[in-house]
């Protein structure tokens, strides 16, 4: 599959995705029912990319973002009777940020490597299995117990290895900066020691609001 070297952002704050997961975004702002339409009329691709600080007091000034970000391709596509679209977006693979463009542009566009992030596209089975995660799946279950999620398990149990390792690392109420860290994990083995070492710092009494997006 060909990617193209230039590609609209929607530098979502709070949010992230990761390959090979499927997510829902209600889109409302103007500038990105602009970025939607144009999506649609191309290739269906736009990259997700987390601004690396939450509170911009200057409005005058774009925020600053990560370098790693998400390919995502809309899979679904549907316009509301109030002008908003409800859109399913498929994570394929990570992309490095080289140059933001200057346009003309109501959103922002930047200039991607994809080089470094092809395994993502791999369909060939990792090294792992899924008593491999016995130990993390214990730590998540009573992590989203305790903040009120509702997970289905034996859902996520069907899917592919590197599906589930990637779903759980979206989902999970880590940071953002930790789940950046995640999603700039080399592979699927480094994705799931990060995720331990990640789970293990926090003791049950330690999840508390700063910890979550």
């Amino acid at each position: 599959m060909n990617f193209p070297k230039i590609i609209p952002i929607f530098p979502l704050s709070n949010f992230i995705i990761f390959p090979k997961t499927a997510v829902p975004l209600n889109i409302f702002e103007p500038r990105y029912l602009e970025m939607i339409n144009d999506s649609m009329k191309a290739e269906k691709f736009i990259g997700m990319v987390q601004p690396q600080t939450i509170k911009n007091f200057d409005n005058t000034k774009l925020p600053v973002l990560h370098k790693i970000g998400c390919l995502g391709k809309i899979n679904s596509f549907k316009e509301t009777d109030d002008g908003r679209y409800l859109i399913e977006l498929k994570g394929l693979i990570r992309f490095e940020i080289i140059n933001e463009l200057t346009n003309n542009k109501k959103y922002r566009e930047v200039e991607v490597n994809f080089d470094n992030y092809f395994h993502d596209l791999d369909e060939k089975k990792e090294d792992l299995k899924f008593s491999d995660l016995e130990l993390i799946f214990k730590d998540f279950k009573t992590l989203f117990e305790r903040r009120g999620f509702i997970i289905n398990w034996k859902a996520l149990e069907k899917q592919s290895l590197d599906e589930t390792i990637n779903a759980l690392a979206m989902t999970s109420p880590f940071s953002l900066e930790e789940k950046q860290v995640l999603l700039e994990a080399k592979n699927l083995n480094v994705r799931k020691t990060k995720i331990a070492e990640i789970l293990n710092t926090y003791t049950h009494d330690q999840f508390d609001n700063n910890t979550l997006q």
